[in-house]
């Protein structure tokens, strides 16, 4: 039976759970929807959105596979132990999404737009509007669609009172200029302030270069650009899939002499984070350990 065939014939089979009472309407990026008041069976589209679920309490009966992971992040790992794997965060599997017979699914328009009334014949589905520097909206979004808003709120205000916190350490060093690069296999980024990193790092309020002030979350750069990368600090993160292409990218780009003339090269300023951490994951427990990375490059006590 082919694929579509199979899907219809689990909607027509009436998805044999109760489904709860609809008791609110939700405004999202592709209108208003009807939800239950206390959504048992929550599947997230995106690896923002199931970090979100986890930072609310709740534990999604599936989830997009978490980027480049097997099949969740490290630091997801025991809490997702039970989720099922429904896709990736680009190709979403409707038929183990209806499988699960969730009573909310929660994703991205910019991700699943084309797929929003499969996924609506499935269950109530809410999207958010975009993703990466979004993602303080988005977990207002998700919070309000399971019924906890307040517990969003206080995540978010817990994220501003570390900011403060680290804001107070920095010191003078807040005035310091941060540059952000990513390394894949033969490619290599820069990274702008709407992306994840880049509003964690204008959330602290450190500057960046003046390249890397443009439009969009990133821009593909050559090894010709390297001086465009100066910044009293510099930040750089790897998406490695397994066959050491893009490890090999990054350790080419340091062994320029381009590289190895710029100023934190030289005083060693530049520090390797967490791809997943920095960039793939995009949520709220992402973000808290970006900080806790400040806090330890900056030598900072933890504000945990």
């Amino acid at each position: 039976m082919q694929s579509s065939a199979v899907l219809a014939a689990i909607l027509a089979a009436g998805l044999a759970l109760a489904t709860p009472a609809m008791a609110r309407d939700v405004t999202h990026a592709m209108g208003v929807t009807d939800v239950p008041d206390a959504p048992l069976r929550i599947v997230a589209l995106t690896n923002e959105a199931a970090e979100d679920l986890v930072a609310l309490g709740i534990i999604p009966v599936g989830a997009a596979r978490s980027a480049n992971s097997d099949p969740w992040y490290d630091y997801l790992g025991a809490q997702l132990a039970d989720t099922m794997v429904t896709g990736e965060e680009l190709a979403p599997d409707l038929e183990a999404i209806a499988v699960l017979q969730p009573d909310l699914i929660l994703g991205n328009k910019r991700r699943h737009e084309k797929i929003y009334d499969q996924l609506s014949a499935i269950a109530p589905t809410v999207f958010a509007e975009s993703i990466q520097g979004t993602w303080k909206d988005n977990l207002s979004l998700y919070a309000e669609a399971v019924g906890k808003p307040e517990q969003g709120a206080a995540l978010l205000a817990d994220y501003r009172r570390r900011l403060d916190a680290i804001r107070a350490g920095l010191g003078e060093r807040i005035k310091e200029d941060v540059s952000v690069v990513r390394f894949l296999a033969g490619q290599s980024y820069a990274y702008f302030p709407a992306s994840f990193s880049g509003s964690v790092l204008a959330d602290i309020g450190f500057a960046r270069p003046a390249a890397q002030n443009g439009e969009g979350l990133a821009e593909l750069i050559t090894k010709e650009r390297i001086g465009e990368l100066a910044a009293d600090r510099i930040l750089h993160f790897t998406y490695e899939t397994g066959d050491g292409l893009a490890i090999s990218e990054g350790e080419s780009w340091m062994a320029e002499p381009l590289w190895q003339n710029l100023e934190a090269a030289k005083t060693g300023q530049v520090y390797g984070v967490s791809d997943a951490v920095w960039a793939t994951a995009g949520g709220f427990m992402a973000a808290q350990l970006a900080l806790d990375d400040i806090e330890t490059i900056y030598g900072l006590p933890t504000t945990r």
